[in-house]
């Protein structure tokens, strides 16, 4: 978590909504973030000690199902620790934080082979110099990012996700919004200027071609290589080309706001309102918990997305912060905390597997991690719970 926006945020809090204080107050985070130490300490005596961390608890098993460093999701499970350590400040988990990190190091020098370096790299090494200011982190994050900045095609605008699949042309997924962070980041502490210029870009390209009239998103945009020009929009793990993929729309709302912190240009907090609204607007499940994609044709008995959930919680909280509207600034920190809470009070794995979370939905259209436990839903719900934290 960026700590320009912490401050920011307990300034804001300080200055009203006492209202909300007083309701936070019967919701236990000390209790959640204790549970989630807990399950994590559960976690960690059965991860194997070959390198490979923590991905899938599949639905109807409990067992953990491990991925290498290579796994777009490797970051998760480190940044988890990392968020434990920052949560408890004890000493285990900074030392089980730094061993898991460490075993992402070979990306920063590896070729790119896609654009999950921001997942992988940012989510553990960030978090660990957040906190410790190692300087081994620091150069390995600006390795990494000058390896993604690799994919950025100029006559484009935007970083091609996967290299390996050229889809009819350059493809660029909406979940690449957050890996910016990463080259932001950089660009502040000694990479080059240029990652700042290539983020930007990015993020203004997206948000001119990859959302439809009602500021719903696509999952994928093709482009043309040598022109730049926008062919398509489609989806690989939303319901169809033309649906509101739920964590998509999520991974869309913290990324803009994310680039408003980074560069406090206010056409991309206007963007992150709109992409706010029409995502709580369509959002008619009485848990804010959605159905993983908003357009899925058996809906009420399509699985919900506790992931979604999780990112846009802990994304309205930082949105909050940003806008004077004070009936806005209220729904989205009610709206976040009752998503917060329901996943708390409903969502929890702490009977079934060693996870913080069940119910997320991966990738259904392959029929891959359907309705069960996995790593980023668990990162942002801890992210969430540390940040409502720190709104007390």
């Amino acid at each position: 978590m960026n700590s320009k926006f912490l401050a920011l945020i307990s300034a804001v809090f300080l200055l009203g909504n006492q209202g909300y204080s007083q309701k936070n107050d019967s919701f236990n985070i000390k209790k959640q973030l204790d549970y989630c130490a807990d399950q994590a300490s559960k976690t960690l005596k059965v991860i194997p000690n070959d390198g490979t961390s923590p991905r899938t608890v599949l639905n109807g098993s409990n067992e953990w199902k491990f991925v290498n460093y290579k796994d777009w999701t490797s970051g998760f499970w480190p940044g988890e620790l990392w968020y434990l350590y920052e949560a408890t400040k004890d000493k285990k988990w900074e030392k089980e934080a730094d061993k898991f990190t460490r075993f992402l190091t070979p990306l920063s020098v590896s070729k790119a082979a896609d654009h999950d370096l921001g997942f992988q790299v940012f989510n553990s090494f960030g978090n660990g110099y957040r906190l410790t200011k190692n300087k081994e982190y620091k150069e390995i994050i600006l390795k990494t990012a000058d390896t993604l900045a690799t994919l950025f095609n100029p006559k484009v605008g935007t970083i091609q996700s996967w290299p390996h699949n050229k889809m009819g042309g350059h493809n660029t997924i909406i979940d690449n919004m957050m890996n910016l962070e990463l080259l932001f980041w950089a660009s502040k502490n000694g990479g080059s200027k240029n990652l700042y210029d290539i983020a930007v870009r990015h993020a203004e390209t997206t948000m001119n071609n990859h959302f439809r009239p009602d500021y719903t998103s696509y999952h994928v945009l093709i482009y043309d290589f040598e022109t730049g020009k926008k062919i398509k929009g489609r989806t690989a793990q939303g319901y169809s080309d033309d649906s509101m993929w739920a964590r998509g729309q999520a991974w869309a709302i913290y990324g803009f706001t994310m680039v408003y912190r980074e560069t406090k240009d206010p056409k991309f907090l206007d963007f992150a309102h709109k992409l706010a609204r029409v995502y709580l607007d369509k959002l008619t499940t009485e848990d804010l918990v959605p159905y993983w994609d908003f357009n899925a044709p058996d809906i009420p008995n399509a699985p919900r997305d506790a992931s979604a959930a999780a990112i846009v919680s802990s994304a309205l909280l930082e949105l909050s912060s940003y806008t004077k509207d004070k009936t806005l600034k209220n729904e989205y920190l009610t709206k976040s905390k009752k998503m917060i809470v329901s996943l708390s009070d409903n969502y929890q794995s702490r009977d079934v597997n060693s996870a913080f979370l069940l119910h997320a939905t991966g990738h259904k259209p392959a029929g891959s991690e359907i309705d069960c436990s996995i790593n980023y839903a668990d990162y942002y719900y801890l992210e969430a719970l540390l940040r409502l934290q720190k709104l007390k």
